[in-house]
């Protein structure tokens, strides 16, 4: 069964924290058994204590942990904080995790107590051993040590999320370290009228405008395997590696299914903005040169002809009074079902600045 991009991402953002929480858990192992040496049993407990069999367990718990936390993360709490700040999230989100995670020690303290005492949970006696765990400072020390963790994994988390798809990922990995060449395909996605739009709205209102927009285009940005490159003001611009691109024209419908997300919100952006936005894309494909620039500020920078060609093509939409434009060479290896696209030859055109002309085709979906 082939999973899916948006799971493939999911995925791909809950396995770092399993990854933290596991590294995590084998470094208290090593710490405790560092302090505790050639001891045999807990100090303030008097449990026993086997450093071989304590290390599979905690790293192996550690890493389900992690998987439990990023998952409950992913699909469920960053979407209650999403539009809250960086920092109030962290904090907050933190502060949450390591009071649940605490409550679970205790209900686990007891149950674990009353089987050991033959006793049921509510017993007084297995209220008081669980009590001396409690107020114990290797109790509070865990609590800190999961707290650091969490916030650790958040950290990456929230990274991630600021930075882009996979950015971070290559930044630590060093991928474009050095740079490489790659095949890839651009889709640049501008705002028609743009101007008269802020114009009509205000800085303010038409920033709001803009941050409604592109959340708008996320989920089919996500389900088509498409990576965000930039945002330039009004303008998108969406690259994929050929293999992802090509696969089920991944990167044609994604512009459609933007198209629907719009179709859906329309009474919703024309009730807070007075109007629904449109937009126009261009679309090429080529050999870029991928590498890390800059001091002050790092960058993964994308250079090659195929941008400036990818965005004269969309420049030319409004001239052919077309919502897409695709370049001849893209459209080839696409192989686009006859029976959901219907595509126009719109002839060749001569791009600005470049000396061979490129023929261009629109592309429509058909309504079922």
């Amino acid at each position: 069964m082939l999973l899916s991009p948006k799971f493939k991402r999911n995925f791909r953002r809950v396995l770092p924290v399993a990854l933290i929480w596991l590294i995590f858990g084998a470094v208290f192992v090593l710490i405790e058994k560092g302090l505790l040496a050639d001891s045999t049993e807990y100090p303030a407990t008097g449990t026993t204590y086997d450093f071989w069999a304590s290390f599979p367990r905690v790293v192996i718990g550690s890493f389900i942990g992690g998987l439990l936390i990023g998952s409950i993360e992913v699909f469920f709490l960053n979407r209650l904080f999403r539009r809250q700040r960086f920092g109030v999230k962290l904090i907050f989100k933190t502060f949450i995790y390591v009071i649940l995670i605490c409550t679970f020690l205790i209900f686990l303290g007891l149950a674990i107590n009353s089987a050991i005492l033959g006793l049921p949970m509510n017993d007084p006696s297995v209220k008081k051993n669980v009590a001396y765990f409690v107020i114990d400072f290797a109790f509070w020390s865990t609590a800190i040590y999961i707290g650091i963790i969490v916030l650790v994994s958040l950290f990456v988390l929230e990274m991630g999320d600021n930075l882009g798809q996979g950015v971070l990922k290559n930044f630590i990995t060093g991928k474009y370290h050095n740079p490489i060449e790659e095949t890839r395909i651009f889709m640049f996605l501008d705002m028609k009228s743009s101007t008269t739009i802020a114009e009509h709205l205000g800085h303010v209102k038409y920033f709001k405008l803009l941050r409604a927009y592109y959340a708008t285009m996320t989920n089919a940005v996500v389900r088509s395997s498409g990576e965000v490159y930039q945002y330039v003001g009004d303008e998108i611009v969406l690259s994929w590696t050929l293999r992802n691109g090509l696969r089920n024209q991944n990167c044609i419908r994604c512009f459609f299914n933007i198209k629907k997300q719009f179709r859906k919100r329309a009474a919703w952006f024309e009730k807070n903005f007075g109007v629904v936005p449109d937009f126009k894309a261009g679309y090429h494909f080529g050999d870029v040169t991928t590498g890390e620039i800059g001091e002050v500020k790092k960058e993964i920078l994308f250079t090659g002809d195929v941008l400036n060609t990818t965005a004269r093509i969309q420049s030319l939409c409004n001239t052919y009074n077309a919502d897409l434009l695709i370049s001849e060479k893209l459209l080839s290896p696409l192989k686009l079902p006859e029976n959901r696209y219907t595509v126009t030859n719109m002839g060749e055109q001569e791009l600005r600045g470049k000396d061979l002309k490129v023929r261009l085709f629109s592309i429509e979906e058909k309504r079922s």
